[in-house]
């Protein structure tokens, strides 16, 4: 079984580690630093966000800044907290289970967890001793992530990117049960630890044709398949993140992750979440559609190099209109080295 996750994770880019679509890059990024004379340029593009959001960001911090209506409830809950301070926090903020847990700096969905009561809730976040943000689950079936940028002088932005988050399934065949599914099946089987851990009857077998979820996360890590929604953009959707662009001060450049009921109603500006608000590190994640066969990592990287444009514009115009002071190089790198030992701790937690 490892050597077959090895082999499938070699063979499909999707997969790779981020420093293969980024280091290439490196180059670009020091010419737009010597051309702006400024190595910390993008610190200016989301002033609204600790760093612009480049992964050093509180979660809880930036989904205050979107309207009440747009976001679910959440609470900030402190490491080492009590089980009683706990309970105390979820009455005051009227939070009722299930929810969901994360870190409060997170990324890639490393922890995300599902919680079904206090005991559960509270041991999760006693067994990892970090802040958390608890999240009310929204019930919405589908989740979309939108990478939406707007000049500070504009009215009306752009969407560059639509990603259709296909949670992890598998289709009864009337004969097999839902482990030989998961086991055959050249994506499930990838994530089988994660999927052990929920309350699937491994046993049972489904009908031909019916459709098991396997998991209810929409992360790469937990098996969401990214699936190009590109065809979704058009004036309406525009328009509708134009409303909440104009109501998040000082955000221009992100993507949000979303859930919505249906298009048609997200087209209307309704019926919708806004799960996270990311900034800066936020990606074009339709160019991990695995069957998009007209995609080759080549056009990957040059697509991020066109995203990096865009945050130089923005932060260019930033800079320039504004009294806004980006950090010094080396302060701006021990944050970054910091995260990134932050991280190696998340992904050994994870495990």
């Amino acid at each position: 079984m490892k050597k077959k996750v090895f082999i499938t994770k070699l063979t499909k880019w999707e997969y790779w580690p981020s420093y293969f679509f980024y280091a290439p890059l490196i180059p670009y990024w020091i010419y737009l630093s010597v051309k702006k004379r400024n190595f910390t340029f993008w610190d200016a593009t989301n002033p609204a966000i600790h760093r612009s959001g480049n992964g050093t960001e509180s979660k809880f911090k930036t989904i205050q800044l979107v309207p009440e209506k747009y976001r679910p409830k959440t609470i900030l809950v402190a490491e080492l907290t009590t089980k009683e301070a706990l309970a105390a926090q979820l009455k005051e903020a009227d939070l009722h289970f299930p929810l969901i847990a994360k870190p409060d700096i997170g990324f890639r969905g490393l922890l995300v967890e599902k919680m079904d009561d206090l005991d559960s809730l509270y041991a999760y976040l006693k067994e990892f001793s970090i802040p958390f943000i608890v999240q009310e689950l929204v019930y919405y079936p589908n989740e979309i992530g939108v990478l939406y940028h707007r000049k500070p002088d504009a009215k009306k932005g752009k969407i560059t990117s639509v990603t259709i988050k296909a949670f992890l399934t598998v289709i009864g065949n009337g004969s097999n049960s839902i482990i030989q599914l998961i086991q055959a099946d050249d994506r499930a089987f990838l994530y089988l630890e994660y999927i052990k851990k929920t309350a699937i009857d491994f046993d049972y077998v489904p009908k031909k044709d019916e459709t098991i979820r396997l998991l209810n996360i929409g992360n790469h890590c937990r098996g969401a398949r990214f699936v190009n929604g590109d065809y979704l953009i058009n004036d309406k959707l525009v328009t509708v993140f134009d409303t909440i662009s104009e109501l998040i001060p000082d955000w221009y450049y992100g993507r949000l992750d979303i859930r919505y009921d249906s298009i048609e109603k997200l087209l209307q500006g309704e019926e919708f979440k806004i799960l996270e608000i990311n900034g800066v590190i936020s990606e074009p994640t339709h160019i991990y559609d695995a069957s998009n066969t007209d995609l080759t990592y080549i056009k990957a990287v040059k697509t991020i190099k066109t995203h990096w444009k865009i945050i130089y514009e923005i932060a260019s115009y930033n800079l320039h209109h504004t009294n806004f002071k980006t950090p010094s190089l080396p302060k701006a790198l021990k944050e970054v080295f910091k995260l990134k030992k932050y991280s190696k701790r998340l992904e050994r937690l994870a495990k």
